[in-house]
């Protein structure tokens, strides 16, 4: 029941930081990443979906995005999505093809970026937390009920604590690293 109970929290915290890295990916940076515009959702005839699922997006050159949707009827759906998102970019449509142009990053548009990715990496901290908090709690009500040793139970609770800290680690090691790229001038 004890493994049980650190798998499960294993497997949270693990998601929680392969989320925050996700989210990263598609924070603006001095240079084009497809990770900026893969995710954005587009009303496509109704229905939500993701713009990798509509075109093929590539990297033109260090400011460039390229999307060629699949679906010549794509293209205009696209376009307004990308113009509502909270990029800043207006797309340049030309025929079925759609190009982004990113202007370089101000100063102050940098300190914004960075700002948010500290407040990103703190509400991983914060699920990560409330991970280890479930998880301390099935663990005393598991030596309450007496399924498992007092000794047990305290070893397993070490044990949450260094998943804890190693999770709580990998936001701090992804954060930072954003941080400095979004800084790179």
């Amino acid at each position: 029941m004890l493994e049980e109970t650190l798998s499960e929290a294993k497997k949270k915290m693990s998601d929680t930081v392969e989320a925050l890295k996700r989210e990263m990916a598609g924070v603006r940076t001095g240079r084009a990443s497809t990770g900026l515009v893969d995710n954005l959702k587009i009303d496509y005839f109704g229905s939500e979906m993701p713009l990798n699922q509509l075109a093929q997006i590539s990297v033109g050159d260090a400011r460039l995005l390229v999307i060629q949707p699949w679906d010549k009827n794509a293209v205009d759906p696209i376009a307004k999505a990308i113009q509502n998102s909270d990029m800043s970019i207006s797309p340049n449509i030309d025929g079925q093809i759609i190009r982004l142009n990113l202007p370089p990053l101000t100063e102050e548009r940098r300190r914004d970026l960075v700002r948010t990715v500290k407040a990103r990496g703190e509400e991983s901290k914060v699920s990560i937390r409330s991970s280890r908090r479930d998880a301390q709690d099935t663990i005393r009500m598991i030596e309450k009920e007496g399924e498992a040793s007092q000794d047990d139970c305290q070893r397993a609770q070490k044990d949450l604590q260094k998943l804890t800290d190693g999770a709580v680690a990998q936001i701090d090691t992804a954060s930072s690293e954003k941080e400095e790229e979004v800084m790179q001038v």
